[in-house]
């Protein structure tokens, strides 16, 4: 059975998709808000999993959304969640099994038990997350045991966090995102999977 798994080049969700291979015929899922928009970074990290990769399109019109809704809101939590959310719909009306690499500690984006059964009950599938009752700590441990991980603040790495295209609307736009962004938030990005040997 194929799982889909929402997939942003980052430790958390190579590590989901690594865990979830033992059971399932994994497909990696990119989300970007504009077709043209290139994440070779995320395409080359994805190679290196040794799983299937796609690039998927958000409707369009749902980034003037985002922004409209983070500027608004002053903080971007609740346009990351409902970006996660829309993922996993889109996801789930082509995958009887949907996955992220949501894990223990994160606070967003996080779908509440309410969600998920909404979720599986109006598109009849199972959403996974491998990585519910792990704390980062441990999480680093183990995906650099499969991977050989970059780590950066938001920006400063090319991985598939959406905020890269969110920041470059805002910019756009003119809208100065930097007091609307939690400051010291690191990303990662998977740069070469290890031979399993490896220590």
């Amino acid at each position: 059975m194929k799982a889909g798994v929402l997939y942003s080049g980052g430790k958390d969700s190579s590590l989901a998709a690594v865990l979830l291979s033992r059971d399932y015929d994994v497909e990696l899922l990119t989300f970007v808000f504009d077709e043209t928009h290139a994440v070779p970074s995320i395409e080359a990290a994805a190679k290196e999993t040794g799983f299937p990769w796609k690039k998927l399109v958000f409707v369009p019109g749902f980034l003037d959304e985002v922004v409209e809704r983070i500027v608004h809101d002053g903080h971007p939590a609740n346009a990351i969640n409902e970006i996660h959310r829309r993922s996993l719909c889109a996801a789930a009306q082509e995958y009887e099994v949907v996955a992220d690499g949501t894990r223990r500690d994160d606070r967003v984006p996080m779908r509440t038990q309410s969600e998920v059964q909404s979720l599986e009950m109006k598109y009849g599938v199972s959403y996974i997350r491998p990585l519910l009752g792990i704390g980062k700590t441990e999480v680093i441990r183990l995906a650099e045991k499969f991977f050989e991980i970059a780590y950066g603040e938001t920006g400063t790495i090319p991985n598939g966090d959406f905020e890269n295209e969110i920041r470059s609307e805002m910019t756009r736009r003119g809208v100065d995102y930097v007091p609307l962004f939690p400051k010291n938030h690191e990303q990662s990005l998977i740069i070469k999977k290890k031979m399993v040997n490896e220590p």
